[in-house]
């Protein structure tokens, strides 16, 4: 028994159609007799024969969510910014429409996020409909309230 070490290069010559019909593919070279299909060149992958084809009757929606929810997120040192350049005023609740009446959010948003990131010096009162914990931790420390909206 002979063991070969070396790796052999095995070449595979490609089918040739239309040789004789001795070879199975010849003639017609598997494509039929007559028709669209046995011509060169075509390609119907779609065609539905006249009918509107269905990936154009479908709708396109694509990943546009339908319900879109547009939420803004602002950070702790973001409201300390804007009550130090006094365009908050730290003794009212602060809400979406204080926000809006301000110019910090855009009124394209309906909801607002409160989030942690950044230090937090003058007691606040907010409501907003998210908050993270560390955020809620934060404001409580120093003596503010933060209300969710919508919880039980």
């Amino acid at each position: 028994m002979k063991i070969l070490n070396t790796v052999t290069k095995i070449k595979i010559s490609k089918k040739r159609v239309g040789r004789g019909i001795g070879t199975g593919k010849g003639k017609t070279s598997g494509r039929g007799v007559k028709g669209q299909k046995s011509r060169s060149g075509v390609a119907i992958k779609s065609f539905e024969g006249g009918q509107m084809p269905l990936y154009r009757r479908l709708p396109k929606r694509g990943f546009n969510p339908l319900n879109k929810r547009k939420i803004a997120k602002i950070n702790l040192d973001q409201l300390q910014k804007f009550v130090d350049k006094k365009r908050i005023n730290p003794e009212n609740l602060i809400n979406l429409e204080i926000l809006k009446q301000s110019k910090i959010i855009n009124k394209t948003y309906s909801k607002f996020k409160i989030l942690a990131n950044g230090n937090l010096t003058s007691k606040i009162d907010i409501e907003a409909d998210f908050s993270s914990i560390a955020a809620k931790d934060k404001i409580e420390k120093l003596g503010g309230v933060l209300k969710i909206k919508n919880q039980k």
